[in-house]
């Protein structure tokens, strides 16, 4: 039997008194990454994703960013790995004091924006987050972009690491995203992102962008919230899988 976990981001709203589309995508998801107030978010909208999520049974994760709200967390900035430990210990307490007054508990931490993507490639970064991730807690699962050096980085330290794939994204030969300021980084034909998706958890395998087959693992899939049509993703992606054979699964349940 194939497993694979979906998550998405979460939370990244401000003083909100509803979480609007964030609670129905819940709905599809097993899995959800919340912003801890550095890139996005704010104590209320923490609180009430992290309460929806558990009454949902939809494991928590710390979404760790960049201190850069107007940036979004996807500029980068020229941070040490001590730096990079610091904000990275600093938002996993902020939100396991929610996740603990709610009587619930952090199932995992994904870095966000351009923090995952330059710890991707830098392996002191990479080290220096996972460093924070294990010390907290060594049986928290640590998201990384499959392949990478926080792959690398969290198997090292001895964190239960999850490969992570992008539904939405196009891929680079070196195995990285392709950047956001490229016109062709986004996919938006839904059938293509789920097909692109199929293959990779199915038969390990991504086409870059400069036409090679790469090999990929994928144990967790991120779809973007923050789409227009998010929500009708979501519900087709999760569908689509099920009828390609693939059990949808919470990271916990099988990551090793």
């Amino acid at each position: 039997m194939v497993f694979v976990d979906i998550n998405c981001d979460m939370g990244e709203s401000f003083g909100a008194y509803t979480l609007g589309r964030d609670a129905e995508i819940l709905d599809y998801v097993t899995s959800a990454n919340i912003a801890c107030g550095f890139h996005a978010g704010d104590p209320a909208t923490m609180r009430k994703t992290v309460k929806l999520a558990l009454e949902k049974n939809v494991g928590i994760g710390v979404h760790p960013g960049l201190q850069d709200l107007v940036g979004f967390g996807r500029r980068e900035m020229n941070i040490s790995p001590q730096e990079a430990y610091d904000l990275v210990l600093y938002q996993i307490g902020a939100l396991y004091a929610f996740v603990k007054a709610e009587g619930g508990k952090i199932q995992h931490v994904k870095p966000h924006g351009a923090l995952f993507n330059m710890a991707a490639k830098n392996a002191s970064l990479a080290d220096a987050i996972a460093e924070a991730v294990y010390k907290v807690d060594p049986e928290l699962v640590f998201f990384g972009l499959a392949g990478s050096e926080l792959i690398k980085a969290g198997k090292k330290i001895g964190l239960r690491s999850a490969n992570e794939v992008f539904s939405d994204r196009t891929y680079q030969e070196d195995g990285s995203l392709t950047s956001r300021r490229e016109a062709n980084a986004l996919i938006k034909d839904h059938e293509l992102a789920v097909n692109q998706v199929i293959r990779m958890v199915k038969d390990g395998k991504v086409t870059s962008l400069q036409g090679t087959d790469l090999t990929i693992q994928a144990d967790t899939i991120c779809i973007h919230g923050d789409g227009e049509s998010a929500l009708d993703f979501a519900k087709y992606i999760t569908s689509a899988l099920k009828e390609s054979g693939i059990t949808v699964a919470n990271i916990g349940s099988f990551i090793k």
